[in-house]
């Protein structure tokens, strides 16, 4: 049986896609096809690489992303995506989507024609650069001559290549919506953050019906983008909602059994 795992992007949070993985291997669950996006993306590429849990996690701890050898100097961002190639290099050496051991779909947006691009076959390394390649902080990346970001800013949750081919489709999803009260509305900012929130969230939830079940802690909320200090919390949050998740549908499958 086929199944498809489909990991969103948003930024450090993605680190829990790493404790999904970990839960749903201790429940015998192993996906055969992996779509991701940005966070996703890189975290979706080492595991379809055969990369253990593990050591994506001590990966995600020691990449160095803000180190000043990866500052941009000529180009539009303010850190040059290509220059993080030789961290990938030792995970990839044959740097192709067919030396993969699990079938990977990388998403990427085009900067320049406004369009979504799929990348599953060829060089494997730019692709997942150019699709954790946030916007304004990273510098878009060239690939035969059209220039890459984020995956995230078109497609957030990456399913569409999963459908024709898997049986069963996980998704994890970092970037739940958060609860709020209009009080902590103050400022036109804070409205305009909210909008663009709520849009980006109600293209990927209206997804989550093509999924046999989501991964989605509301609890990552708290989290920002590129805040660090806490990836090992974020991977707990990851993997205990996973393990709730699984029971959950455990005693619903065993209920309808009796």
């Amino acid at each position: 049986m086929s199944v498809g795992l489909v990991l969103s992007g948003g930024g450090i949070r993605g680190v829990a896609h790493i404790g999904v993985i970990k839960a749903l291997e201790e429940n015998g669950i192993y996906p055969t096809h992996i779509s991701g996006t940005s966070a996703g993306a890189i975290v979706g590429a080492l595991y379809a690489g055969g990369v253990k849990w593990k050591e994506i996690l001590d990966f995600f701890k020691v990449i160095p992303i803000f180190h000043t050898n990866k500052f941009a100097r000529r180009k539009p961002g303010f850190l040059d995506t290509e220059k993080f190639y030789d961290e990938f290099k030792k995970f990839f050496p044959h740097d192709s989507f067919e030396s993969l051991p699990k079938k990977l779909f990388i998403t990427a947006t085009d900067i320049i024609k406004g369009e979504l691009k799929i990348f599953d076959e060829g060089e494997l390394i730019k692709p997942v650069l150019a699709s954790a390649t946030f916007p304004g902080v990273f510098s878009p990346i060239d690939i035969d001559g059209s220039f890459y970001v984020d995956g995230g800013v078109l497609n957030n949750f990456p399913i569409e290549p999963l459908i024709p081919s898997c049986d069963k489709i996980i998704g994890s999803y970092v970037n739940a919506l958060k609860d709020i009260k209009i009080k902590d509305l103050k400022h036109s900012y804070n409205v305009l953050d909210r909008a663009y929130k709520i849009k980006s969230a109600s293209d990927s939830l209206a997804k989550f019906q093509d999924c046999d079940f989501v991964i989605s802690p509301e609890a990552l909320c708290e989290f920002a983008t590129f805040d660090m200090r806490y990836i090992d919390a974020i991977f707990e949050i990851g993997y205990n909602s996973t393990v709730q998740v699984l029971a959950e549908r455990d005693k619903i499958t065993k209920a309808l059994n009796n």
